[in-house]
């Protein structure tokens, strides 16, 4: 079963359900914020996505953070376990929604329209 990570006030969160509702998709919602952030979730995102593609950048945490913890996302040079600190401490700092097969494996970060479209040979 596909896990869908989520924050409920995100407006993109929201159309990613709809996609998955509306295909008729099986899948687990996980909120970030109530439920948590699992360890593995980061582990994975950061070695598939690099810190500067974990990081949703356009969050109002991500204007709150200081620039040397800003500087832990950095695409030439990132610091990894600061990141991952961050990420764990801040659900809204992670770039979302976070869509995994039931192995663990990404499949999709973000979402846009038609993003789900192919699941249905999942």
């Amino acid at each position: 079963m596909l896990t869908l990570y989520t924050i409920t006030t995100c407006d993109t969160c929201r159309k990613a359900r709809r996609a998955l509702d509306a295909q008729g998709t099986e899948y687990r919602l996980h909120d970030l914020r109530r439920d948590g952030v699992p360890q593995a979730l980061i582990d994975t995102l950061l070695a598939e996505r690099g810190a500067a593609g974990a990081a949703n950048k356009r969050s109002k945490t991500w204007r709150e953070l200081d620039d040397a913890d800003k500087r832990a996302f950095a695409a030439d040079a990132p610091d990894t376990a600061r990141a991952r600190a961050l990420l764990a401490e801040h659900p809204t700092l992670l770039k979302r929604p976070l869509l995994t097969a039931a192995d663990g494996i990404l499949l999709a970060t973000g979402y846009r329209d038609g993003d789900y479209a192919d699941l249905g040979t999942l």
